[in-house]
């Protein structure tokens, strides 16, 4: 059993973390985390600076916005994720508990999972702006409380849409991957990136669901990703 964050990791509390030293204490970061947070001078996330009078604000686009607190926290790499899931307390979902939480069906009595996976996490119906932040519609990200008509069967809102997630997982074929004659977009990566689920708001709704892998490195910050937390 495991317990998945309800919704993703918000700017407030990523702000926390930032303002409890989170980027200068060692202890919080694996080894490869800190030396890439030494190499590149990681002091908050990468388009965060600090407003006159005290606060964040945050550039989108060409423009600088005060931190929205509630919108999930977004541009931040697996290295920042997994630094700030161990000052929590917490950890990243790997990829099989994050597909659980959005596609899963409890079997009677709730002791189980059932066969069955829901395509998206609120049914088999295609998305709808109600459900989730695709499609570039709003341009930017929505408070992590919007859209309750997308929730899973669990309670997780916007496991789809509005920031990519990264998960504790690397980036390997499932048993019985075949290799497909354009091999660049996956078998070279293997091993060395982590899988991010659940889109973003720039995503394309119809291409979109619940299965749907994406991959980065984990020192990637120019990725619409954010994340959600874990723990037993």
């Amino acid at each position: 059993p495991f317990a998945i964050g309800r919704a993703p990791v918000t700017n407030a509390e990523f702000a926390t973390f930032v303002e409890d030293g989170g980027y200068r204490r060692r202890e919080l970061w694996s080894g490869a985390g800190w030396r890439w947070r030494e190499e590149v001078e990681a002091a908050h996330p990468v388009y965060w600076r600090r407003a006159v009078g005290g606060g964040w604000e945050r550039r989108h686009f060409d423009r600088w916005l005060a931190l929205e607190p509630y919108h999930p926290v977004i541009f931040v790499g697996w290295y920042e994720a997994d630094a700030y899931c161990r000052w929590a307390g917490r950890r990243l979902p790997t990829e099989a508990e994050w597909e659980a939480a959005a596609a899963g069906e409890p079997t009677a009595g709730d002791t189980a999972l059932a066969a069955h996976k829901r395509l998206y996490p609120w049914g088999d119906q295609q998305p709808m702006p109600e459900r989730a932040n695709l499609d570039a519609h709003t341009l930017g990200c929505v408070d992590v409380a919007a859209l309750p008509a997308g929730d899973s069967v669990f309670g997780c809102r916007q496991m789809l849409g509005n920031v990519w997630e990264w998960t504790a997982t690397d980036f390997l074929p499932y048993p019985g991957f075949v290799l497909d004659p354009y091999e660049e977009y996956s078998a070279p990566w293997f091993g060395t990136h982590k899988v991010l689920r659940g889109g973003c708001w720039a995503t394309r709704g119809r291409l979109l669901r619940n299965t749907w892998r994406n991959f980065y490195t984990p020192d990637r910050r120019d990725v619409f990703a954010g994340f959600r937390t874990c723990s037993r």
